[in-house]
């Protein structure tokens, strides 16, 4: 197969898609879904016209995918607008949706990928990003999963854990801008909670409203990133604080500690501050090695090395980061703010335009072009 003609159609493909009335992400990800198949199916059967032939695979995906989206939609505006009679239901076939996506024959990490692009509504581009492998891995493994799947009873509801990080995972592309995606989240979450009584589910739930209590104060004008140490608290939502902190305490008297326990009850010592600088780090970094113990995660020990550098010195946590790959996205951002902080300033100034260069939001890009900067403009001055 002729691969370097199928990147050269790519451009003209989706211009088509975007001139018959796609938006340009959805342009993308039903051409990345049409390529797919044509490398499954050209070797054996090549088309005579091969942009035609992506144009109509690339149409029909699109075509699918706005289906079921206006579906899903409207099946949550009926509950909205058309309660049943009687008592109100525990839950919608939205969430029952999550679970058979979820299936036993997936592995988690198929399983959450195609419930996210199935039924949470993220594109390829956004799971990708949030699984930090490039788009064209995340879309050969949801395809894999569709084939997996593809002619099987979808009567075997998957596993909770998998569910919990799907729902995770939707809130945090919310979070980071969709108000809509991570208000659906928090929703679908409450749901689970009344249903299973299961205190990591109840974990998530409180980490949810912690973390959603602080939205208002994340952004400046023009969209502009707050960090949390500069966000104005008496915006923050005290009463899905207090919310928040109720089913924490519930759930940790349960005495079966989970990661979303723990990252809640960071989220919680946070909130609970009245400044930053009365932000209790001791704790801070109890959790972190509680959260590290329960999950080994790599991003947990770079946050990790930002809590130790708060609790015990900029040096300390420079020390703490020699346990971190430098490879590991934020890495960069990270040692340039400890860098900073120990005041070796020419050194963050270059971390932070490093930084700056391998962001993934334009937010995120702009705060640490300032960042760098504003550090110039000390060694300057």
């Amino acid at each position: 197969m002729n691969e370097p003609l199928l990147r050269e159609l790519v451009p003209a493909v989706i211009g088509v898609l975007v001139r018959r009335g796609a938006d340009f992400a959805s342009a993308e990800d039903a051409v990345q879904e049409a390529l797919i198949r044509a490398l499954e199916t050209w070797p054996d059967d090549p088309p005579r016209d091969p942009k035609a032939w992506l144009v109509t695979a690339a149409w029909r995906r699109f075509l699918d995918a706005t289906r079921a989206e206006a579906a899903r939609r409207g099946r949550e505006l009926a509950v909205e607008v058309e309660p049943p009679a009687g008592p109100a239901p525990a839950t919608d076939d939205t969430l029952r949706l999550y679970f058979l996506c979820a299936h036993p024959v997936l592995p988690p990490a198929s399983a959450v990928a195609l419930t996210l692009r199935a039924v949470g509504g993220l594109t390829t581009r956004q799971i990708a990003t949030a699984y930090l492998v490039p788009e064209a891995t995340m879309a050969q493994r949801i395809s894999r999963a569709k084939r997996r799947i593809c002619g099987l009873a979808l009567d075997r509801p998957g596993d909770l854990g998998t569910v919990l990080r799907v729902l995770y995972l939707v809130f945090n592309e919310g979070y980071g801008g969709d108000l809509d995606l991570a208000a659906e989240a928090i929703r679908l979450t409450r749901q689970l909670v009344a249903l299973t009584g299961e205190p990591e589910v109840a974990g998530l739930l409180a980490l949810m409203l912690l973390h959603h209590a602080r939205r208002s104060s994340r952004t400046g004008p023009g969209g502009r990133l707050v960090p949390l140490a500069e966000q104005d608290r008496s915006r923050w939502d005290t009463g899905l604080i207090a919310e928040g902190v109720t089913v924490l305490q519930t759930a940790l008297a349960r005495d079966r500690l989970g990661e979303y326990q723990a990252q809640a009850a960071i989220a919680a010592l946070h909130a609970d501050a009245p400044t930053a600088a009365e932000t209790d780090w001791v704790q801070i970094v109890e959790w972190y090695d509680e959260l590290l113990r329960l999950t080994g995660s790599p991003v947990v020990r770079l946050n990790r090395a930002v809590a130790v550098g708060e609790a015990d010195g900029p040096r300390a946590g420079l020390a703490a980061l020699g346990e971190v790959s430098p490879d590991l996205p934020r890495y960069a951002a990270v040692t340039a703010y400890l860098r900073e902080r120990a005041g070796d300033l020419e050194e963050a100034a270059t971390l932070y335009a490093e930084a700056a260069r391998a962001a993934t939001s334009v937010p995120e890009r702009d705060h640490l072009t300032r960042e760098a900067a504003r550090v110039r403009r000390l060694l300057r001055g």
